[in-house]
């Protein structure tokens, strides 16, 4: 691709439009020392015309959240004809929403925390009545980053967990609380990467956590026991096959004793300094150019 002009997708108009603007410069910047002709682009709602004024050939994704990891910069993509990077319209859509993700794990039968949903519109008393077991992760379904995530121990703090995921999304996914620790494996073109724990200041992933250098530790590869090690990452896999993942793909999970708990996937990863899956990548050998050129290799359409 290196007769093409690549457009790094950044920013854009999600909560998440911050980690992106960050992803996309080491994306950008990446693709430079590399010899791409690459140009960034912060994504706004007038994008077909951006893309045509760059002279845009290929599109490598460095959007978080709506409007860029939900399929509909896939969707247009495809209706300009530009090949990109990642998943398509439907992984991307249904990924992105997590309770159509753990109701795909479900029916094939992947463990995943039990859960509720509320929906505006429901009546919170009436909710409230039946979630007495505690405690208790309330999330914006269509939301990433851990934004709007609370973890609520009462009745009390559910209802303003509730309240505040609302303020995201119009669908809330109230899931079992999994005392446990936190890995994530980093998925590359349907390869698993090595497994990472996550150890949070407090305990707590939270968006702080997340993107505050020193806030949390990154255990690589996890110091867990082999059995399970090798069980998340088939998991990890099966779960990108089941919702189409292609290119680069990070799968979550709780660990609790013997079980384990997929809770989400991810199919556009931060490529952030404090992000994963270059770490993962990077455990594995993998540069962070050759990370970034692999996935770069793997755009296309009609995905």
């Amino acid at each position: 691709m290196k007769d093409q002009r690549i457009g790094v997708l950044m920013g854009g108009l999600s909560a998440e439009r911050d980690v992106s603007l960050k992803t996309g410069a080491a994306v950008l910047e990446a693709l430079l020392g590399l010899g791409y002709d690459a140009v960034g682009i912060d994504v706004s709602r007038d994008l077909p015309l951006q893309l045509r004024q760059a002279g845009v050939d290929c599109a490598f994704i460095a959007l978080h959240g709506r409007y860029g990891e939900d399929g509909t910069v896939q969707g247009l993509l495809e209706l300009m004809n530009i090949p990109y990077t990642g998943s398509g319209v439907r992984a991307s859509s249904v990924a992105m929403d997590k309770l159509t993700t753990k109701e795909l794990l479900l029916f094939h039968e992947l463990p995943t925390p039990g859960y509720q949903v509320f929906r505006r519109g429901d009546e919170l008393e009436a909710a409230l009545s039946k979630l007495r077991h505690f405690p208790l992760v309330v999330k914006p379904a269509r939301e990433g980053s851990t934004i709007g995530i609370s973890i609520a121990r009462n009745s009390a703090e559910l209802r303003s967990g509730i309240v505040d995921a609302l303020k995201h999304d119009d669908l809330v996914l109230i899931e079992d609380f999994i005392d446990g620790i936190e890995l994530t494996v980093g998925v590359l073109d349907g390869e698993a990467l090595p497994v990472i724990q996550v150890q949070a200041e407090g305990g707590f992933y939270d968006y702080t956590a997340k993107y505050t250098q020193g806030k949390t530790q990154y255990l690589v590869p996890a110091p867990i026991e082999p059995l399970m090690y090798q069980k998340v990452q088939r998991i990890a896999q099966e779960a990108c096959r089941i919702l189409g993942c292609l290119g680069a793909a990070r799968v979550d999970f709780m660990v609790r004793e013997r079980e384990c708990f997929c809770l989400e996937v991810n199919t556009i990863p931060g490529m952030t300094p404090t992000s994963l899956l270059p770490k993962a990548a990077g455990e594995a050998g993998i540069s962070f150019e050759e990370l970034t050129r692999r996935i770069l290799a793997g755009a296309g359409i009609n995905r």
